[in-house]
């Protein structure tokens, strides 16, 4: 199966398209603010560089959270943009949970951080089984740098722009009888090719994201939180409207000469 996959849930951009599990095209960047303009331009070059259509494109896959709230409502419409036009099924991957698996097939639990707001982290803790298969120890957490310490109960592989942030508070906070081997934040940021394999998996078990579809927040952001007391279009629509049009108009173009 062809997939493409999206990773924005923070300020690292990450685009990937694979063949079952070779990859064919991938590219990483950092955004900062600006996933909503990368994004479809680049999915447009990997399309290109990887010489196929949306319409070759079995499967979509999107990290959902948690983590930016722009970044992952862009990512999140675009794919459903793409979902819409080309009628091809989208998985749904946290964000944490791919992390984890870019880590391989480590002895000890595994805990993913990400840098929430207020002085907060983002967390969660997983296991590899003898079989090969990532578990959920403890789900999506938000909180201080404390109630993240204090969750750890053994030695446990800890990585992300959340741990390297707020290393110092964490450890501080660590029980006594636990001890933490770090990882390198540039091996375990947040990319595509894991939320591919992932999506694959999850696509192939008729795991496929129905009409309504919710980011993994983890906590309310304010900007939802206003938009539904005004009233408003969820920006995540809006978009998700704006690629459906575009994506649209390319596949009636037909194939690029």
């Amino acid at each position: 199966m062809n997939i493409l996959a999206v990773e924005t849930a923070t300020t690292w951009q990450s685009v990937a398209i694979l063949k079952d599990d070779l990859v064919l095209a991938k590219h990483e960047q950092e955004a900062g603010g600006a996933h909503g303009s990368l994004l479809l331009p680049t999915i447009d070059r990997l399309l290109a560089q990887s010489e196929l259509q949306l319409r070759d494109i079995g499967g979509l896959a999107c990290s959902i959270g948690p983590g930016s709230f722009t970044g992952i409502r862009v990512g999140l419409a675009t794919c459903l943009g793409l979902r819409a036009a080309s009628g091809r099924p989208l998985a749904l991957v946290p964000t944490l949970e791919a992390m984890a698996w870019n880590a391989g097939t480590a002895t000890t639990p595994v805990c993913p951080v990400l840098i929430s707001r207020r002085e907060e982290v983002y967390w969660a803790i997983f296991r590899w089984t003898q079989d090969g298969r990532l578990n959920r120890v403890l789900g999506e957490q938000v909180g201080s740098p404390r109630a993240l310490a204090q969750s750890l109960t053994e030695r446990t592989l800890v990585f992300g722009a959340g741990w390297s942030s707020m290393e110092s508070e964490i450890r501080a906070a660590l029980p006594a009888s636990v001890t933490v081997t770090v990882g390198s934040v540039d091996v375990f940021k947040p990319l595509a090719v894991p939320v591919a394999l992932l999506g694959i998996e999850r696509l192939r078990r008729g795991e496929i994201a129905d009409d309504v579809v919710a980011p993994l927040y983890v906590q309310r952001v304010k900007a939802e939180i206003q938009y539904e007391r005004s009233g408003g279009v969820s920006p995540v629509v809006r978009r998700q409207k704006r690629i459906e049009k575009k994506v649209a108009e390319r596949l009636a173009r037909g194939p690029r000469r």
